[in-house]
């Protein structure tokens, strides 16, 4: 089964395939195409089980701070890819430090 909930698609149909087709996410169930889904409209993509995502996708995704999580079949994390993180890490650090000072 494959379910679009908000922005997020969740796969978890088993031996699913998931690609890039240009701007589409197409999903593959034994060489046929289940889903076509516009990338645009996805902010993160869930896998559970025995899901594979081609590399083209993964790179896609991590390039335009879209996250895919990997779960096993039971729900457990397995992992994460998440795109570059915004924010000045300099910065936090000079912020951190003026709150510890008591002056």
């Amino acid at each position: 089964m494959t379910r679009q909930l908000l922005n997020t698609l969740y796969v978890t149909t088993p031996h699913a395939y998931l690609h890039l087709d240009h701007d589409t996410v197409r999903v593959e169930v034994e060489r046929e195409t289940q889903l076509r889904m516009p990338l645009l409209h996805l902010g993160a993509i869930v896998c559970f089980g025995d899901v594979l995502v081609s590399p083209g996708l993964l790179h896609r995704c991590a390039e335009e701070g879209r996250s895919v999580v990997l779960l096993d079949r039971n729900g457990r994390f397995k992992a994460r890819l998440e795109g570059p993180v915004s924010g000045n890490v300099l910065l936090r650090r000079a912020q951190h430090l003026a709150l510890s000072e008591p002056a």
